[in-house]
């Protein structure tokens, strides 16, 4: 195999998995990048997964239009090789020569050496032709573009087009190593520019690609990725030195970091259904060198004889499971493995985090309910619906930087001030 086939073999494995067998992007690039040893080959086969699963309606359009016969089961791999082949041209605008002579060398390499004149031929006519356009709405599952057009009127394009974009690169600096100010400049010293947010003390957002071990000190724990909106998470909670906290759905960790980033005498306590997502919290804390004393515990949150030992917290965070609508341009898989039938569980799992929890707080304590979804029924129709059976809880509205009013809560949409969509909802127990 040539040197450039092996990053689309790659991406084309994966593609497979997410299109047609319905596995997880984000499990498929962390189960067959590290078989690439150059750090250029992950890049690359990552940006390959991405732009495809970006405009899937798009490359489709292209092989109906030009492949006489539609492909069957037994040709997936070939309409994920194809997939790859097309992205490279547009939107990735490759070297055309490289990218094609490399993509016909990976289909020799999946055993499809019968094929590649095929794949010669539609990538070259991709080239003279130009891809068909598609509307970005084509890209969503009708039940669910209804529900954000019902939900969203007004606003409901300009989350499509977002949502079709590659989002910039945000980091978290972790204040307890050093200023943002002062990891601004090594960026600019390791030749990456960086810009501020007014709203995000310890935000920087980076415009472009840039691999983790390029980020200076990363692995020694000055920095984090992370999503602006998650970072807001944060000021939203708004704690008390050393104040007692659960974090109910903590994998993989960032938003638990954070705040102990911000206070470590807080005494925080880390849930997850999932143990071996748990681990990904402990490997969070272990870079960061934080959390000696934070407990990190596997186990459902609503049962409360599982971890609460009866003392009332002071503030609670339901980083909820959701739809994950908001932050389609970074796990652009939820369009295809979503299904309408999904909603109705994710709505009772929500509610009953609410509800059990909310008893675990103090008078005058804090939950924050937080998705990363725009669907008014996991957001402020979720949280309406508790305020309405919930004789004690009241809302406390947040500022504006938090995004739009939406009921009781704050609502960020997909790309408003380069940020991921997010809700959040500060609700407090009466004294």
């Amino acid at each position: 195999m040539s040197n450039g086939a092996a990053p689309r073999v790659t991406a084309t494995r994966v593609l497979d998995a997410v299109l047609h067998r319905g596995r997880s992007l984000k499990a498929e690039l962390a189960a067959q990048l590290p078989a690439l040893g150059d750090p250029r080959d992950r890049a690359l086969a990552e940006a390959i997964c991405f732009a495809a699963l970006r405009q899937p309606a798009r490359l489709e359009a292209a092989l109906k239009a030009w492949v006489p016969r539609p492909l069957g089961r037994r040709d997936d791999e070939l309409r994920a090789l194809l997939y790859a082949g097309f992205v490279q041209l547009d939107p990735l605008a490759l070297p055309a020569h490289a990218a094609l002579a490399a993509t016909v060398d990976a289909a020799r390499a999946l055993g499809r050496a019968h094929q590649a004149g095929m794949v010669n031929a539609l990538l070259r006519r991709a080239q003279r032709e130009g891809l068909p356009s598609v509307d970005a709405a084509a890209h969503w599952p009708h039940w669910l573009r209804t529900r954000l057009q019902q939900d969203w009127p007004l606003e409901h394009a300009g989350i499509l087009a977002a949502s079709a974009q590659p989002p910039p690169l945000w980091l978290r600096v972790n204040r307890l190593q050093q200023s943002r100010d002062a990891y601004r400049q090594r960026l600019l010293e390791a030749g990456i520019e960086s810009h501020l947010d007014e709203n995000a003390a310890d935000a920087l957002r980076v415009e472009g690609s840039v691999a983790m071990a390029q980020l200076p000190g990363f692995a020694e724990g000055a920095v984090s990725v992370q999503d602006v909106s998650a970072q807001r998470v944060a000021d939203a909670l708004a704690l008390q030195s050393g104040a007692r906290v659960l974090d109910a759905c903590a994998a993989p960790g960032g938003k638990s970091a954070h705040l102990l980033e911000r206070d470590p005498a807080l005494r925080l306590t880390a849930l997850d259904v999932d143990g071996k997502r748990l681990d990904r919290v402990r490997g969070t804390f272990a870079r960061l060198q934080l959390g000696a004393n934070a407990r990190l515990l596997a186990c459902d949150a609503t049962r409360l004889e599982s971890w609460w030992d009866g003392t009332p917290l002071d503030a609670v965070l339901i980083d909820a499971p959701c739809s994950a609508t908001g932050i389609v341009r970074r796990q652009p898989d939820v369009l295809l493995h979503r299904r309408e039938s999904d909603l109705a569980p994710l709505l009772a799992t929500q509610a009953r985090l609410l509800d059990a929890l909310w008893t675990t707080l103090a008078p005058g304590g804090v939950l924050l309910y937080a998705t990363c979804s725009v669907l008014k029924a996991e957001n402020e129709g979720q949280v309406a619906a508790f305020l309405a059976r919930t004789a004690d809880a009241r809302a406390d509205m947040l500022d504006d930087s938090f995004g739009r009013i939406s009921g009781a809560g704050r609502q960020r949409l997909p790309g408003e001030n380069g940020a991921d969509g997010f809700y959040y909802a500060r609700l407090r127990r009466s004294a």
